[in-house]
């Protein structure tokens, strides 16, 4: 069984209701969640609490059904991201990490040198960083030196011991993640899959404008998308079809799995327009 994180939202916490929030404001809060694939529950709680007529399946997808009749369709977002999970602590108290979800940059693993990061542990979050190599010490001993892998990284998170580690809630398995810190510049946002989770901040805004359904609608917030098969959504398919139809909420993003992962405010407004429509019939 999956490691259960007791918090994977960070500051950016969702509010009391989201049926208040803007479509810019849903977009930033949920650029603020942390969804390492797996170990969405956290997150789904949230939204199994603020999304009025939600069910959890047993495997963690976040449902609603509209209307009644047919046709019968089916429109979802992924909720995960790809991240890591503590791999093992060493007696010094640094962490080691292994991957969890797949990815499309080679740059992902790189990009977690000598940044901030944040575990999930059984207490609460707990701030780290990924310690780096000594320039003084390495200089010009180790020629073609190879890139930067997640074998390579040791997380430092103030502890001495592994029992410090123990003290603080961090276990095996518990779920790591680059530290949140959504940017809004211009008319865009960047931040760690920001991609996938403003498609799903549009989603949820198309819900929550109540659009007029033709027949009836399953809106889900998937999980595992990252995870061979996508089980997540198969299990929604099994469970809740046959659809006469499907269509995943998906962006066009910049700079793809990396920090600076970008999404232009211009496209999450134009999909969460295209979602009402689909919802309402049209092609």
């Amino acid at each position: 069984m999956r490691y259960r994180c007791a918090a994977v939202i960070l500051s950016l916490a969702i509010p009391a209701t989201l049926a208040s929030q803007s479509l810019e404001s849903l977009t930033l809060r949920f650029a603020g969640f942390t969804t390492v694939s797996g170990y969405e529950q956290a997150v789904t709680d949230s939204l199994l609490t603020l999304l009025p007529g939600a069910t959890r399946d047993r495997l963690g997808d976040i449902s609603i059904t509209l209307g009644s009749g047919s046709p019968k369709r089916l429109v979802s977002c992924p909720l995960d991201e790809a991240g890591y999970v503590v791999g093992g602590v060493t007696s010094e108290g640094y962490l080691t990490l292994r991957r969890e979800g797949r990815i499309a940059s080679p740059l992902f693993e790189q990009q977690l040198e000598g940044h901030r990061v944040t575990v999930f542990g059984a207490s609460g979050p707990v701030p780290g960083v990924v310690g780096v190599r000594s320039v003084h010490l390495t200089r010009g001993r180790v020629p073609n030196e190879a890139p930067f892998t997640v074998d390579d990284a040791y997380v430092d998170i103030g502890a001495s011991s592994a029992a410090d580690a123990a003290a603080l809630g961090v276990r095996l398995l518990s779920p790591v993640a680059l530290a949140r810190r959504p940017h809004r510049y211009g008319d865009a946002m960047a931040a760690p899959a920001a991609g996938r989770h403003a498609a799903c901040a549009a989603l949820a805004a198309a819900l929550l404008s109540h659009p007029k359904i033709s027949g009836s609608m399953v809106v889900s917030f998937t999980v595992q998308g990252l995870q061979g098969g996508d089980p997540g959504l198969n299990a929604v398919i099994a469970l809740k079809g046959p659809f006469a139809d499907t269509l995943t909420a998906t962006l066009p993003v910049k700079y793809r799995d990396t920090m600076a992962e970008t999404v232009m405010m211009a496209d999450i407004q134009a999909l969460e327009q295209r979602l009402v429509q689909w919802m309402g019939g049209a092609k």
